[in-house]
């Protein structure tokens, strides 16, 4: 995929929990969000799970959001949706590059 130049791109970072197998391969959840400055949607995202079924499943949950407005919609679809042993570590780290984008929407350098 092409991102064109008003795309943003930020991670997240939380801490999973001993029986999570991703505590076994890496020693922190990530995720990594694309989003478009302009209208601040969610057009791409990755993260490190085991499974790449668990990655595409858990990015149709978030893509098409509002990384800045829907927070409480995305966390209300995850604990729906997603019971993987991560989920209380996919809540945390999309929080994280929440606050990250924020901060840089604050900054004033999308402008």
């Amino acid at each position: 995929m092409n991102y064109d130049k008003n795309t943003i791109y930020v991670t997240g970072l939380a801490k999973t929990s001993k029986t999570d197998p991703i505590s076994d391969i890496f020693s922190t959840f990530f995720v990594g969000v694309m989003v478009n400055s302009t209208d601040n949607k969610i057009i791409d995202f990755t993260c490190n799970t085991v499974s790449q079924k668990t990655s595409s499943f858990i990015e149709s949950i978030i893509v098409g959001y509002n990384l800045l407005e829907d927070m409480d919609e995305i966390v209300s679809q995850i604990e729906r949706r997603f019971l993987g042993t991560a989920q209380k570590a996919l809540i945390v780290a999309l929080k994280d590059a929440q606050n990250k984008y924020k901060m840089f929407k604050e900054s004033g350098i999308s402008s």
